[in-house]
């Protein structure tokens, strides 16, 4: 079996483009609600909520459907989006990917093939085998992995969404499907497949408020009363750092520069206490 050696840079984006995948759908859940200044922001708050309330936790098929890749992952019409910011990034993204996916299939897609047809009718209305015409094989162009373009007639492909051709550039950029359907990308074509998954990604999450800003939380922390920073980081998970240092008597564990930090479960275990603190306050 031949193994077929991946550029990092392939890689890179296939890590992008499954970011992009996996935030998908808190992107479209985002346009119906409008934005909110607080922390964390609105859109990343879902998987605390989840964290907070779901005691089975290794279930999948029982997580509700706010939750990332359970909203439908195609563009809805939105007459009224609530969050222009959100709606904007999304057909952004969408488009990015849509187009890319074109420039791919141009490039590395075989085009359809076409077979030898001899049931062709003379003018006597006999059929003349020594007569042959060249058809469409039928069953090379509805191929499902292929990338179908979108026509007057048609979307193609796009009709499957965003999801759909995210996973198909990803297969492209990584080589999957090695049979006689596709070629190796072109270097000047991958470098743009890069770009434009890193910009689809960095699009999307500077939406949703996950680009890595940082926010000083109105509420000190409810063990000293210390400061508290919040940050986000790409790839959605928010953490919060007391200022205090090893002297803050929080639960949680001290990082290399001694400050107490709260991320993952952790943190639903601070908005609780926070919550207290403002309703005893």
């Amino acid at each position: 079996m031949t193994t077929i050696a991946v550029p990092l840079a392939a890689r890179r984006a296939a890590d992008d483009l499954a970011a992009v995948r996996e935030q998908w759908g808190d992107l479209l859940a985002a346009i119906e609600r409008p934005p909110a200044a607080e922390w964390p922001p609105r859109e990343a708050r879902g998987f605390l909520d989840q964290l907070a309330t779901d005691e089975r936790a290794h279930d999948d098929d029982e997580q509700p459907a706010g939750r990332v890749g359970r909203t439908p992952l195609m563009l809805r019409e939105h007459p009224a989006p609530l969050n222009l910011d959100a709606l904007d990034a999304a057909l952004a993204v969408e488009r990015d990917l849509f187009d890319l996916a074109d420039a791919l299939a141009e490039q590395v897609q075989r085009p359809v093939r076409r077979r030898p047809s001899l049931n062709i009718p003379s003018y006597s209305g006999r059929t003349a085998p020594d007569r042959v015409r060249m058809v469409t094989d039928t069953r090379d162009r509805d191929d499902p992995a292929r990338w179908h373009y979108q026509t007057q007639t048609s979307p193609g492909s796009r009709a499957y969404g965003l999801h759909w051709a995210a996973v198909w550039v990803e297969g492209r950029l990584l080589g999957e499907d090695p049979g006689d359907l596709f070629q190796a990308v072109p270097p000047l074509l991958l470098a743009h497949a890069v770009a434009t998954a890193a910009g689809a990604r960095r699009n999307l999450e500077r939406a949703l408020g996950r680009d890595g800003r940082t926010t000083t939380l109105d509420d000190p922390c409810p063990w000293c009363a210390g400061p508290l920073t919040g940050r986000t980081r790409p790839g959605g998970e928010p953490l919060v750092t007391c200022s205090t240092g090893r002297g803050c008597g929080a639960p949680v564990v001290v990082d290399e520069r001694g400050r107490r930090v709260w991320r993952g479960p952790d943190l639903v275990g601070l908005f609780v206490a926070l919550d207290t603190a403002r309703r005893s306050g």
